[in-house]
């Protein structure tokens, strides 16, 4: 489903500044931009003191669909999405089944596509055993491929350095993005013993088990093979002042390594473990408060190009079971991305021009689906978020879309509220109900892109 409307009156936020514009959308794609715009026949929607933003890319959910469904859903989690302000998510591979060939990706899309409340793609997931698979499912549809260097959910094992140098060179060829979970696995292991064998077992330890030297080698080892192949990679998470280091200096030489934080490593640090415990345990950990103001200096700088949710629920049992070690890593982000985000920009934290940039353009231009996503241009998708800055308002758990509704943000407080969600000139929310039911599609990378 795609619909006519008629933006008028409101100021559109792009990354290349602020600019009041009408927006005409018709058959879900926008036809015009422009001052006074009329055409009969067609809803009109009065932005007059709101800002308009592209529709957000989140480019990092796991919506635990199929095998985990007790966790979250597509349903459950799009509509999360959609009352966030996100019309577009890229959702992980590491289901039960894992995605790791063309079969399993048309099996999760035809499983999907009747429960979407937004438009969605879909990874695939590289190891040893499907190298020579990526190539076919990039063509079937595989927004990337998600390499994990650690165990995760799935059983999927981490590849060997020669299938990395491999897949490298096929994104060198094909165009296609590797996002990397980049921790040193056996480094983890020997740090968690080391806090093991002394006792220590409480939340407040945990950062402790994955020090920031996990993430720093890991990235370090990409970095080197991303220049060496002219392949393409995104580290996802970034957590250290260290890793930010190391991307910026690679971005100076023109490898192509791209770099997403999440508003967790923005917004918390290791002291967050004493009041939260458990809750907060993710991985990478949550850090010291010197590597969350070098994240923000390289949001401002350019060096961090997306922000992602990490979306990854848990149920309260999985989060509170035995001591930290037992403990499930993640908890829900996609309702609050946008959320957070704005409020930081309008505290003045970064410029409002950042939003549409890091949310929006640059996840889509990485992924391959820019310009149909991440941009209010003529001829891309009508995918609108209308915001009113003057208001507040205050993010309450109970009345999150997600099955479990575990966050650390409870009870926040955030300037600015989101009116409207807008999927392909359809309004699918209004003041924070959903108005319109199930209309997201699957979505393809556009193969032919400029890298």
């Amino acid at each position: 489903m795609s619909g006519d409307l008629l933006v008028k009156n409101g100021v559109v936020v792009t990354s290349s500044g602020l600019q009041k514009l009408d927006i005409l959308i018709i058959n879900g794609v926008i036809e015009a931009l422009g001052r006074d715009l009329q055409r009969s026949n067609v809803e009109v929607l009065d932005a007059g003191g709101l800002l308009v933003f592209p529709g957000v890319v989140d480019e990092h959910v796991h919506m635990r669909e199929p095998g985990l469904t007790y966790k979250e859903g597509f349903e459950a989690g799009t509509a999360a999405a959609a009352a966030g302000g996100v019309t577009t998510i890229l959702d992980m591979p590491n289901t039960i089944p894992p995605v790791d060939s063309s079969e399993k990706l048309r099996e999760k899309r035809r499983l999907l596509e009747d429960k979407a409340y937004v438009d969605f793609g879909l990874f695939g997931v590289l190891h040893d055993s499907n190298i020579d698979e990526i190539e076919e499912m990039w063509s079937e549809g595989a927004v990337g491929f998600k390499v994990f260097l650690g165990p995760t959910t799935g059983n999927i094992p981490p590849p060997l350095d020669k299938t990395l140098i491999e897949a490298f060179e096929k994104s060198a060829a094909q165009g296609f993005t590797l996002a990397f979970h980049a921790e040193n696995y056996s480094l983890v292991e020997y740090y968690t013993e080391k806090l093991k064998k002394v006792g220590l077992d409480n939340p407040e330890a945990y950062p402790d088990s994955r020090p920031s030297i996990c993430e720093e080698e890991a990235v370090s080892r990409i970095i080197i093979l991303a220049r060496k192949t002219g392949g393409r990679a995104l580290i996802v998470h970034t957590s250290t002042s260290e890793a930010a280091s190391l991307i910026k200096e690679a971005k100076m030489k023109n490898v192509k390594v791209y770099c997403e934080t999440c508003p967790q490593y923005l917004l918390l640090d290791r002291r967050a473990y004493r009041r939260f415990g458990s809750l907060v345990k993710i991985n990478p950990p949550l850090r010291e408060e010197n590597d969350r103001k070098a994240l923000w200096s390289g949001l401002r700088e350019g060096v961090i190009d997306t922000i992602g949710s990490d979306h990854a629920p848990h149920t309260y049992e999985e989060k509170t079971m035995g001591n930290i070690w037992e403990a499930a890593a993640g908890f829900i982000g996609v309702e609050t991305l946008l959320p957070l985000m704005l409020d930081s920009a309008l505290r003045g934290l970064i410029p409002i021009e950042k939003i549409p940039l890091l949310l929006s353009e640059n996840p889509a231009r990485i992924f391959g689906i820019y310009p149909r996503k991440g941009c209010i241009n003529v001829g891309a998708d009508g995918d609108l978020i209308i915001v009113d800055p003057a208001q507040e308002s205050m993010i309450d758990s109970e009345k999150l879309h997600s099955k479990h509704k575990i966050t650390p943000y409870d009870g926040v407080k955030i300037k600015g509220r989101i009116r409207y969600t807008i999927l392909r000139g359809v309004k699918i929310v209004e003041d924070g109900e959903i108005v319109k039911h199930k209309i997201g599609r699957f979505i393809k990378p556009i193969l032919d892109r400029e890298s």
